[in-house]
C-alpha cells in the first residue's frame, strides 16, 4: 500500500496493490511460521485470492476460484481454510456481508473496524480500539460486558461519493 498518513483513504485510493498483498503474505507467512502452524497450498492461495483486491469475497467465490485452479470443488475445501485464517488472525469475517477480506496488518494483534464501500465493495481497516472502549463504556454504565463485537460501517469511499454513486 502506498505509504499515506492516512491508511483509510490510501486503502480506497488508486494504487499498486501487489505491494500491499505482497506485504500482507510475507507478514501472514511469518506469523504462521512463528506459530507453528502451516500455510499450505490451499491455504495460501485462499489467502491470495482475498488479496487480490480490498474487497470481500463469499466462501463460494472463493470456492469457484479454487475449484477452477484444480483444488477441489466440495465446501469444505474453501469452508476450512478460511476457518483456519480467520482463526489465525490473516482473515476477517465481514458479518454483514457473510463474507471475507484479508486481514492487511496480520503481524500486529489488532480488532479494526471496518469501513464498507456500498458502491465499490472495498473493504478498508480503521482503529477499532477507540471505538470498542467507548462501546464498552457506554455498555458498562447499563451493566452490560461486552465479549465481542465487530464493527462495520457501510458508506462511500470518497472516490465513488464523487462519482456520483447512490
Amino acid at each position: 500500500m502506498p505509504q499515506s498518513s492516512n491508511p483509510i483513504a490510501a486503502t480506497f485510493a488508486p494504487h499498486d496493490h501487489q505491494e500491499c498483498a505482497h506485504r500482507a503474505l510475507d507478514e501472514a507467512a511469518a506469523r504462521l511460521a512463528e506459530q507453528g502452524a502451516r500455510l499450505t497450498p490451499v491455504r495460501r492461495r485462499t489467502l491470495e485470492i482475498l488479496l487480490e483486491s480490498h474487497r470481500a469475497l463469499g466462501a463460494y467465490e472463493v470456492l469457484d476460484r479454487l475449484a477452477a485452479e484444480g483444488f477441489g470443488r466440495q465446501p469444505p475445501v474453501a469452508y476450512r481454510a478460511l476457518e483456519f485464517l480467520v482463526s489465525h488472525g490473516m482473515v476477517h469475517r465481514l458479518q454483514r456481508l457473510n463474507a471475507f477480506t484479508a486481514c492487511l496488518h496480520p503481524g500486529d494483534d489488532h480488532h479494526p473496524a471496518f469501513l464498507i464501500c456500498r458502491s465499490c465493495d472495498k473493504v478498508a481497516e480503521a482503529a477499532g480500539v477507540p471505538i470498542r472502549d467507548s462501546l464498552t463504556e457506554i455498555a458498562g454504565r447499563g451493566g452490560f460486558q461486552v465479549e465481542r463485537a465487530t464493527i462495520e460501517a457501510v458508506g462511500l469511499c470518497a472516490t465513488c461519493a464523487a462519482g456520483g454513486a447512490e
